[in-house]
């Protein structure tokens, strides 16, 4: 699998990175790390991770675009699709998806053309498996839509919205919807949105030959009364899904049906230790490609909780471990399942760990954490 890129935006690359990776051996793959910031002080850092060392080299950087956060690939990494929020993100004016021309000898991205994502604070890309469309969440006006791509991969106009209407315990975050995810399901025929503001996940049917989506037969499951679910993830056996509640600091597992993507809850489990008494939030979660641990972060406490997956898909708590900076805001996991980063957005810290056995303890840092500016993702083959 190539570079897998989910988070961040690159507006005009200033860099080539032919040299960064043509010459790289086996052991290296390359990291993209987006730096969430306004102005020129958005960018993009080209980084090298090493497989055998666990150490991270800086090659380069790309600027040019206003806050970058999420974007995706196509399957075929032909196209890379991103958020463009000029001026405020989350203002008044909505934001943009943007369709680039992706050179995968040179890493060089040309502008093929921006579509409106019908909404502010544009949180999340996904595209489907066959690249003929992106689902977007817009999170501060708590919508979804849906935009076909053409052949050349350029992207038209919305062929679906879907305004979520409702809201939920919180007065502080659930007066209203807020869209944070919607992710596209293995088999590429539903779509997950979690709605942190409705405390539902909303199941969606997908149409990637008219880029359309329309309401599954199951059209919602809800959490639990201010959980705030924030971001979801599937199993790779594609029978679970995972969604981490960024007000509850919890992880809720969902058996998942296929044939019909109807979602059953099955339990939840909190993200921190029974005498924290302090604020936290959650923000991301992954699992290790066998399928046998997730990992979830603590913004405030400032962890990863560390799980076993056991044989019915529940959550064995095994461990906190520090972050190692303020305000863990997203994870990545090798290929290999070998290593774990973690982007520590308000610290200006990359930090890296091994993942281990339990008996070992989870994860165990490794180096010093790596500076940057605001990191708020990170991509890896």
């Amino acid at each position: 699998m190539s570079w897998i890129l989910r988070c961040g935006v690159i507006m005009a690359t200033a860099l080539s990175l032919n040299d960064s990776v043509s010459h790289a051996d086996d052991s290296r793959i390359p990291v993209f790390v987006s730096s969430f910031a306004p102005g020129e002080k958005g960018a993009i850092d080209a980084l090298e991770f090493d497989l055998k060392t666990g150490q991270l080299h800086f090659r380069g950087r790309t600027g040019g675009m206003e806050h970058p956060f999420f974007m995706a690939l196509s399957d075929d990494r032909r196209f890379l699709y991103a958020i463009h929020a000029p001026g405020d993100f989350g203002g008044k004016n909505n934001e943009y998806v943007s369709a680039y021309a992706h050179d995968q000898k040179t890493g060089s991205l040309k502008l093929l053309n921006r579509e409106s994502a019908l909404g502010t604070a544009a949180c999340f890309l996904d595209v489907d498996a066959t690249g003929k469309m992106v689902l977007v969440a817009n999170y501060s006006t708590g919508s979804v839509a849906s935009l076909p791509i053409t052949a050349d991969g350029s992207l038209k106009p919305a062929a679906s919205f879907v305004q979520h209407v409702g809201s939920s315990v919180s007065e502080e975050r659930q007066k209203a919807a807020h869209a944070h995810c919607f992710v596209i399901s293995p088999d590429n025929r539903f779509a997950l949105a979690a709605d942190l503001g409705l405390d539902q996940i909303l199941v969606y049917a997908i149409d990637p030959s008219s880029g359309q989506i329309k309401p599954a037969e199951q059209p919602f499951v809800r959490t639990l009364p201010g959980a705030g679910p924030r971001h979801l993830t599937f199993h790779p056996n594609g029978k679970d899904v995972y969604v981490i509640n960024e007000l509850a600091n919890s992880v809720t597992h969902f058996s998942y049906q296929a044939s019909d993507g109807r979602l059953t809850e099955r339990s939840t489990i909190s993200t921190l230790p029974e005498d924290f008494k302090g604020t936290s939030y959650c923000a991301d979660l992954k699992i290790t490609p066998d399928g046998k641990h997730l990992f979830g972060t603590n913004r405030g406490h400032d962890s990863i909780a560390a799980y076993r997956i056991n044989s019915d898909g529940t959550l064995e708590h095994l461990a906190n471990v520090p972050s190692r900076g303020a305000g863990p805001q997203n994870l990545a996991i090798t290929p290999d399942g070998q290593w774990l980063l973690c982007a520590n957005m308000p610290g200006n810290s990359l930090a890296v760990f091994r993942i281990q056995d339990a008996k070992k303890g989870p994860l165990n840092p490794v180096h010093e954490p790596f500076e940057i500016t605001s990191p708020s993702c990170i991509m890896l083959p």
